[in-house]
């Protein structure tokens, strides 16, 4: 959770990236201990036991209305329709498929009035969207990213979180029930500004996950590898390059991608056959790293060969010329 949400207050224009936490606040004197949920697959349903757990009054609805059930034994109340739920309590948190089947729940239902916070996946576009329609129908809006999968919910030592984005007012209102069941980061006014961060960090991880499942394909074959012992070979070195986040972020804000760099670009594209060789030899597609060394070799054709890896976003992000 963030230490600058009175700065948001004061100008909602704003957008604010801190996320540096600060004890769980006492709730809003305008909030209420109640939240109505749509939606209840497992990180809803998730969601929903933290709650219960927390003393919360929480109206659950789910299009298969069968999911409720166990969650009615728990304490809950379960609505006949999503309309029913919405008009059960001021905070409305939506956590469905994707942004049609919040617009197909929400429809017909009265949000005049309503804190909407919709945790569902989607692109920053489809927030911002939403943001604005809630608006026309007399609702405060916050779009949230969730940081966590189901099994850390409700367990605060796992360190999951959820970004927010969109009114300030309403996370101050409602902060303390958001941070119930993981923790809370809110990083400003714009709407689409928690599902951009949620999707770039998943990115990453994503870039992560195509070197790791490349590398076990590489090793999984040969007899004497123990994959047992290759594991924490694997993790020390990701761990050890994780500072190239810093320096990557350090280039692209001052626009030097030359400063302290080890390894320029024009050796490392000189080493790819090696990795594509290797690959080869093993018997190994090396489809998942093509595409990064393409654009390494892109990069240095456009001659920035003194670089590093950094100027790679330029051609994903310009019109491709470097």
């Amino acid at each position: 959770m963030t230490d600058n949400i009175s700065d948001a207050l004061s100008s909602s224009s704003s957008s604010s990236s801190s996320s540096s936490s600060v004890p769980s606040p006492s709730p809003s004197p305008s909030a209420s201990r109640s939240v109505s949920l749509l939606g209840l697959g497992a990180m809803g349903t998730a969601f929903a036991r933290a709650w219960l757990a927390a003393g919360y009054s929480v109206t659950v609805w789910n299009r298969t209305a069968g999911r409720a059930d166990a969650l009615a034994a728990e304490g809950a109340t379960a609505a006949a329709s999503a309309a029913e739920a919405v008009a059960a309590n001021a905070l409305v948190v939506t956590c469905l498929l994707d942004d049609a089947s919040v617009g197909a729940a929400l429809e017909g239902a009265d949000l005049t009035g309503k804190d909407l916070v919709d945790l569902t996946t989607g692109t920053p576009g489809q927030a911002r969207a939403r943001g604005e329609r809630a608006a026309a129908h007399g609702a405060r809006f916050l779009s949230g990213g969730i940081m966590a999968v189901p099994p850390m919910v409700g367990v605060p030592e796992a360190g999951g979180y959820v970004f927010y984005s969109g009114s300030p007012e309403l996370f101050e209102t409602h902060r303390a029930a958001l941070a119930v069941p993981v923790g809370t980061r809110y990083v400003g006014a714009d709407a689409g500004h928690a599902a951009l961060q949620d999707v770039a960090l998943l990115s990453g991880m994503y870039g992560m996950l195509a070197g790791i499942t490349h590398a076990f394909a590489l090793v999984r074959g040969e007899a004497e590898i123990s994959l047992k012992e290759f594991t924490p070979l694997l993790t020390g070195w990701l761990m050890s390059m994780s500072p190239v986040v810093e320096q990557v972020a350090a280039q692209l804000e001052s626009g030097d991608y030359t400063s302290d760099v080890v390894s320029n670009l024009a050796m490392q594209v000189a080493g790819v056959q090696t990795f594509v060789g290797t690959a080869r030899e093993q018997g190994v597609s090396p489809e998942l790293l093509t595409p990064y060394f393409d654009l390494m070799t892109r990069r240095l054709e456009g001659g920035h060969g003194a670089e590093g890896v950094t100027g790679l976003a330029d051609l994903l992000t310009r019109d491709g010329n470097g």
